[in-house]
């Protein structure tokens, strides 16, 4: 989805107050993927006072200002600190005066670019502020006189070269018309470069007669386009010599050549000739390097005998691209002719990928949607062609992904289901490659913390848990200890145990049984008697810290072992006094069976086990009893 938007308004000339520049605001939007991305364009005049306004933002965007405050807006630039951002008020302000001539020179249009980032969610604005021009400069020349020797011999036509003044303000504004006071001998004849700069050439148009008129002072005015018109001027002194009635003549008219940037110095780049058909001295020249562009080839010399120009110094293809030098060649009378030299420096791929974090999220919860917005880096090479085409990459077994959203920006986003407790930080290599020969590359590694999301219930180290104890016990006393382990992380992984809620017999299992919530340690809350329950079962909940809480259950069985603290009891013959009596015949042989004891005892095993013994006996015994069946015999 894509929004247009274009907004207009004048602004007055600070002299005449008439409309001179219009400032043109275009918003171009795309919605892509997770993040919103804007362009906007604004164009204002150069030497705005501070504070003065660019553009409502909030408005032009339309973001509202709570979220530029929300969303810590903020401008990343790696251009001069020329404006700043009112979170505020949602305004983009003049910070410093803003002169076009320092921040572009003769470039034109002359604009620089910067980002707004904003967070939570992620948003990136590319905001581009043009600068237009006023006529703030006048003509310059580059120096306050020019001294030409001229043969009274020259004739009508004959051209001299007074090189160009300097305009450092573009179109209308900056250099038109030349013009030249007195006239009487000479007119003036302006030339422009190929790439559309003037100069201007002094031209004879009457006989000199050095006898007559030896010296001549002349004025030359430059006049820009501008409203009002600005002009300067320099003096020209003209010297009339004898004899050299031919100028030189140069083979070409522009020489082109071609220089790598690496190259070492003494390399030679061009060689200029020019001829002249004067013999002896006249017809000996001198190559100089015209004033106007001497500054420009500050990096190369030019042997001023033979036309050789070579490199003096440091290239550097990231800062000038090309060099026009205007070289002159002057015979020994004074007669000149130029030529222009144009030098295209060549690219050497000299300059890694620089890889900045333009705003990065160390940390994202575990649970996060795949394609959540992790980091935007800003990958520039400052090479051009193959040698700044970067190519870009992180290791694709990782669990994120990167793309390219505006012009040298990449996003980097989560490509699958994150999990803490499988992986908890990453170490993710973003490398840019350029396509040079051979290739430089540059690392940036981004440390990411995943976060832990409550996502893990408590398990018990067993399925289930069995406990015995004796009964008779006292209150208090540890049965037993169940344990659970959560894999998340902090709080989520705290366990605490309870009791579930049940019945044993009729009674509340909490008036049984206490557990320690920290520690899982179960303690018996009463004593117990085998003779009433032998072994019940109750369920423990592990419960974790987060929110909101996991748990697990787990079941333990009680089993109550028996003491032995029940005496045994007859249950026949059924005593009903202290004495019992029983009928034998007095014909009972040995081995009668008078009768038999029988006896029970509440406990089990062992301690229910029961013997038969008589106690009280006449002095001759005539009974007995079965030690293990209680049956009395005669």
């Amino acid at each position: 989805m894509y929004i247009f938007a274009v907004f207009s308004k004048m602004f007055e000339g600070k002299q005449n107050r008439t409309p001179q520049w219009q400032a043109r605001l275009i918003i171009v939007c795309a919605l892509l993927s997770h993040m919103v991305r804007c362009q906007v364009r604004y164009s204002i005049p150069e030497e705005m006072v501070r504070g003065s306004l660019i553009g409502d933002l909030s408005k032009h965007l339309g973001l509202d200002i709570r979220r530029l405050k929300s969303g810590r807006a903020r401008i990343v630039s790696e251009e001069k600190d020329c404006v700043e951002l009112n979170a505020d008020k949602g305004i983009l302000i003049v910070k410093q005066r803003i002169d076009r001539e320092e921040l572009c020179g003769h470039a034109s249009p002359c604009s620089f670019n910067f980002e707004m980032v904003l967070e939570n969610p992620m948003e990136l604005f590319s905001i581009t502020v043009e600068i237009l021009d006023i006529n703030d400069n006048s003509p310059a020349f580059a120096n306050k006189e020019i001294t030409l020797n001229i043969s009274e011999v020259a004739s009508p036509g004959a051209q001299f070269i007074l090189g160009s003044a300097v305009d450092p303000d573009v179109g209308l504004n900056a250099l038109q018309s030349y013009s030249l006071k007195p006239s009487t001998h000479f007119t003036l004849k302006e030339q422009t470069f190929a790439d559309g700069g003037k100069y201007v050439e002094m031209v004879l148009k009457s006989p000199l007669d050095r006898e007559e008129e030896g010296e001549m002072f002349l004025t030359l005015t430059a006049a820009d386009g501008g409203n009002p018109r600005r002009t300067g001027t320099v003096s020209i002194k003209v010297n009339v010599l004898d004899a050299n009635d031919n100028a030189p003549v140069f083979s070409q008219a522009v020489y082109k050549a071609s220089v790598l940037e690496n190259s070492p110095k003494g390399t030679l780049v061009a060689t200029v000739i020019a001829t002249d058909a004067d013999v002896g001295s006249n017809g000996q020249l001198e190559y100089y390097i015209d004033q106007l562009t001497q500054q420009n080839a500050m990096v190369f010399t030019l042997n001023p005998s033979s036309g050789e120009i070579r490199v003096s110094g440091l290239l550097d293809y990231e800062k000038t691209k090309q060099f026009q030098i205007n070289v002159i060649a002057k015979d020994i009378g004074g007669l000149s002719k130029s030529c222009k030299v144009v030098i295209e420096v060549i690219d050497v791929n000299d300059n890694p990928p620089v890889i900045a974090l333009t705003s990065f999220s160390n940390t994202i919860p575990e649970d996060s949607p795949q394609g959540t917005t992790v980091a935007i880096v800003n990958v520039k090479d400052l090479d051009s062609g193959q040698n700044g085409n970067v190519n870009y990459s992180i290791d694709h077994s990782l669990p994120f992904k990167i793309k390219s959203s505006l012009v040298n920006y990449y996003t980097l986003l989560t490509n699958s289901v994150l999990d803490r407790e499988v992986v908890s930080e990453y170490n993710v290599t973003v490398t840019a490659v350029d396509k040079g020969l051979p290739s430089l590359r540059h690392n940036k590694t981004l440390r990411i913390r995943i976060s832990d999301v409550n996502d893990n219930v408590p398990v018990f180290d067993k399925s289930e848990y069995t406990a015995r104890i004796l009964e008779n016990n006292s209150p208090g006393v540890s049965i037993g200890l169940v344990h659970a382990k959560d894999e998340d992380w902090g709080q989520n992984a705290r366990v605490s145990y309870f009791l579930e809620e049940s019945q044993v017999g009729g009674n509340s299992i909490a008036s049984l049984i206490s557990i320690n919530s920290e520690t899982g340690l179960i303690y018996a809350v009463r004593s117990f008697d085998y003779e009433q329950i032998k072994d019940f079962e109750f369920q423990v909940k592990a419960q974790d810290g987060g929110s909101p809480s996991l748990n697990s259950n787990v079941t333990i069985k009680l089993i109550i072992q028996d003491q032995n603290d029940n005496t045994p009891h007859v249950l026949y013959p059924v005593p009903t006094s202290s004495l019992v009596a029983e009928m034998v015949p007095r014909s009972a042989d040995v081995g009668y069976l008078v009768t038999k004891v029988v006896a029970v005892d509440m406990d089990s095993g062992q301690n229910a086990w029961l013997s038969y013994k008589l106690q009280k006996a006449t002095d001759r015994p005539l009974f007995e009893v079965g030690l293990q069946n209680g049956e009395i015999e005669e």
